[in-house]
């Protein structure tokens, strides 16, 4: 979360590339055998995507001609950019498994303020919340519990494209509601993973 500017070894901005390429190539190979373990042992499978409330905090919207440009680097916007795009990503995924009847699901969610070492670049706002954070923050367990929802709930069955907090749907930004967005994301990231898919 928010650290210097630094390039993967791809050559990929680091934010960009752990928190949603990763997560895109991780999805795109386990996909076919989600499908056919899905088909064969007739059970919904479900894709869940941890996003984060840092979306809303995204340049406006995803700035594909400058994923690796330094010069117009901002930590944070960065960070919301990569959460915009784990949003986006279900979205699409959705899109494509109504289209093609399959029968997954993906969704995203935001799994709260949590006392962790996310803000290790940062250090007196993360020497700040590790001195107050336990008593407003999330412990591990709380901060799992949406992600776990999600997952396993048989509430949830069914539901696809959504963007969840605190076990419940939530309302995500402009951005992330924006179809022709979500192709495009998809496009290029289809592009950049496909060396390695």
């Amino acid at each position: 979360m928010a650290p210097p500017f630094t390039l993967s070894k791809d050559k990929i901005e680091l934010q960009f590339a752990t928190n949603h390429l990763g997560h895109f190539l991780l999805t795109e190979l386990l996909l076919e055998t989600m499908k056919r373990t899905s088909r064969e042992q007739n059970k919904e499978g479900r894709i869940v995507n941890v996003s984060s409330e840092a979306h809303r905090f995204a340049y406006k919207g995803i700035f594909f001609d400058q994923l690796n440009d330094e010069s117009s680097y901002n930590p944070i916007y960065a960070y919301g950019q990569s959460k915009l795009a784990n949003i986006l990503h279900a979205k699409e995924l959705t899109k494509h498994f109504k289209e093609n009847g399959v029968n997954l699901t993906a969704n995203a969610l935001h799994p709260g303020s949590i006392q962790t070492n996310l803000l290790r670049y940062h250090n007196i706002i993360n020497g700040v919340v590790d001195w107050v954070g336990k008593y407003f923050l999330k412990n591990i367990p709380q901060g799992a519990a949406t992600t776990c929802y999600v997952a396993l709930h048989p509430q949830v069955e069914g539901v696809s494209g959504e963007y969840f907090m605190d076990s419940n749907i939530a309302q995500p930004n402009s951005y992330a509601k924006n179809a022709g967005l979500a192709k495009e994301l998809w496009d290029i990231s289809l592009t950049m993973v496909a060396p390695y898919h």
